[in-house]
């Protein structure tokens, strides 16, 4: 829930920021041209929104190149303007470092001094964005372009407007804009407006890959998710959320024009990541890094002692118009909690109501029913154990395939998976059933929309080569035993399944891995073969197996399809029938299928629906 919460405060960050930097950097106008009066800002500000999102589709690699120079314009201005100001009006403000001063401001203003904390906050956003950007830069690039460039750009900009503060009582609305020089002034104007687009594209990209992780973890709809580079796996296009952000955004920024509501509805974002975080640490070092508890203790009090001082202070003005930040962030969160909750339970039914062996063996070879000639791939997330929807074809075909495949795709954290090693296989009942688990690992740079000839070419390639190798391997073993069932092996040391069914390692070894460490590969994978001599009798049963793969081949492959679905049970709940019965059953229905890729023409498809009652 603590995640679920905090994830939804970065996805409202998201819509935030955008409307917050560009309303400030387009306010920037009525300083130089006093004609132009708010209403014309926020025009302006939505015709910059819409072109900011427009962009976010030629990736950041390409749109980094053309703005990145900007933003290092942009510090430097910030640095030369605050010089600038500390140099002409007061640079006496150097002594606002001693904290004593702190003391003095909540002693003369009291009240007034906590209400002004949510603003102070402003001055600290922002910095979170630099860790979601992990995905795109070195730890060592951020480390040293903070310290050395942002945070003393940032230091003399503050202490240059509070230089000019000093002596312009009445500026202080838009005090940096006032304090820049004449000369100076539409350059700059143009700079920022340039840093603001650019910082609210940071913010865009974080959300992006926040919500890709959420999904990942069965937290959030399956999206299209577009991968802009080949390069860093982080670097990711979501088009719905792209468009879904803008609409917001708009809507924001035109119910909300204010700078200062604006402001306070920024502060109950930033606050609410940054105190979600605090906590989530806490158990990491309590649970994860076992440290001293006085150690912990004394984190506690002093972060989230301080940032719940900061959120109460933005909280107290929340009926201003910020309210709308968090109705946005609760939806976020219903939404993720919902597929969540309805994933857990699907996927734990599914593996409840798989087949059992035992049931297969006494079914016999031909499971109860004819085997016609053929090859049947039965698509499904199960990476272990007979699906019970395949229970399903049994009773409602009449017939079912010679050959029986469960394919599974799932992705794995590399750009691009070689074709070679693209199949998993496994036998899943004794040899004299046919049946066998495959699981087909793409990269996520790797397009799924090959020829379904040719994707079933590889996978019958890669079986063959699979028969091959186990039958050399069987003929190593003392005992032969033909029947033995290997499935177990499956979940191996290198395969993590979540809830919702999705695999976060590559369940096997890629061979790249291990060129240089020299050491056998003992998962079952479509490597180069090693023919060793194979007794008589092994011999021919191979070749009678490899025949009877080639003649199910030449006799067509066809394409079954099961739709699972839940319901909650007459006697559940009301609330847990709404929001399986609706809710999640509305997300289901709109979101993107795990075949969604799947190119196979109709007459070679099958598809089958089931209802599970949970």
């Amino acid at each position: 829930m603590l995640v679920l919460a905090g994830t939804s405060m970065v996805i409202a960050d998201g819509v935030v920021t955008p409307a917050m930097s560009v309303m400030s950097a387009v306010g920037g106008l009525k300083v130089g041209v006093g004609a132009i009066n708010q209403d014309q800002v926020v025009m302006i500000s939505v015709a910059f929104l819409v072109i900011l999102f427009s962009v976010q589709k030629f990736g950041t690699s390409k749109v980094g190149m053309a703005v990145g120079p900007a933003l290092f314009v942009w510090f430097c201005s910030l640095a030369g303007i605050g010089i600038y100001n500390l140099v002409k009006y007061d640079s006496s403000v150097w002594r606002a470092f001693n904290p004593v001063h702190i003391y003095y401001f909540f002693k003369r203003n009291s009240t007034k001094a906590w209400y002004a904390l949510g603003g102070c906050i402003l001055c600290a956003t922002g910095s979170e964005a630099m860790f979601a950007d992990l995905c795109y830069f070195s730890v060592r690039s951020v480390q040293l372009t903070f310290v050395f460039l942002v945070l003393p750009c940032l230091l003399l900009g503050y202490l240059g407007q509070a230089a000019y503060l000093m002596d312009n009582h009445a500026g202080a609305e838009q005090s940096f804009f006032s304090s820049i020089p004449s000369g100076a002034f539409w350059p700059v104007l143009l700079i920022a407006n340039i840093a603001a687009l650019i910082a609210s594209r940071a913010m865009t990209t974080a959300t992006f890959s926040c919500i890709k992780q959420s999904t990942a973890l069965g937290c959030f709809p399956r999206l299209k998710i577009i991968h802009t580079s080949r390069k860093f796996m982080g670097q990711i296009y979501i088009p719905v959320i792209n468009w879904f952000l803008l609409v917001v955004c708009l809507v924001f920024v035109c119910s909300i024009s204010s700078n200062t509501e604006m402001g306070n509805a920024y502060g109950i974002a930033e606050l609410g990541v940054m105190m979600m975080t605090t906590v989530l640490v806490t158990i990491v070092m309590l649970l994860i890094w076992q440290i001293n508890i006085v150690i912990v203790l004394s984190f506690v009090v002093v972060f989230l002692g301080i940032e719940l001082t900061f959120f109460s202070s933005v909280l107290w003005s929340v009926g201003d118009g910020s309210w709308i930040i968090l109705v946005f962030a609760i939806i976020m969160f219903f939404i993720m909690f919902v597929w969540n909750y309805g994933s857990k339970l699907k996927y734990e039914t599914e593996v409840k109501q798989k087949l059992s062996m035992d049931l297969m063996r006494e079914l016999g070879c031909n499971l109860g029913t004819i085997r016609a000639p053929g090859i049947g791939l039965l698509y499904n997330e199960l990476v272990k154990g007979i699906p019970a929807i395949f229970g399903h074809f049994l009773t409602t075909l009449p017939a079912i395939h010679s050959m029986i495949i469960f394919v599974c795709i799932k992705y794995v954290p590399v750009p691009v998976v070689p074709q070679s090693e693209r199949f998993l296989f496994r036998r899943v009942c004794p040899k004299s059933y046919h049946i066998f688990r495959c699981i087909a690992r793409y990269g996520y740079k790797d397009v799924r929309k090959e020829n379904h000839q040719t994707f079933e070419q590889l996978l019958i390639e890669s079986l063959e080569k699979f028969i091959r190798r186990e039958a050399q391997e069987r003929s190593l073993e003392s005992d032969g035993d033909d029947d033995i069932d290997s499935e177990d092996d499956l979940s191996c040391s290198r395969v993590l399944i979540a809830p919702n069914g999705s695999v976060y390692s590559l369940g096997a070894p890629l061979l790249a891995e291990y060129k240089e460490k020299n050491e056998p590969i003992s998962q079952p994978s479509t490597s180069e073969e090693v023919k060793p001599e194979l007794p008589a009798d092994s011999e021919q049963s191979l070749e009678r197996e490899l025949s009877f793969i080639r003649k199910a081949k030449e006799s067509g492959v066809v394409y079954l399809l099961g739709h699972g679905d839940i319901r909650a049970r007459k006697d559940s709940w009301f609330i847990k029938k709404l929001v399986i019965n609706y809710f999640y059953a509305f997300l289901r229905k709109n979101c993107r299928r795990g075949i969604a890729n799947l190119s196979v023409p109709h007459s070679n498809l099958m598809q089958v629906g089931m209802t599970y009652m949970v």
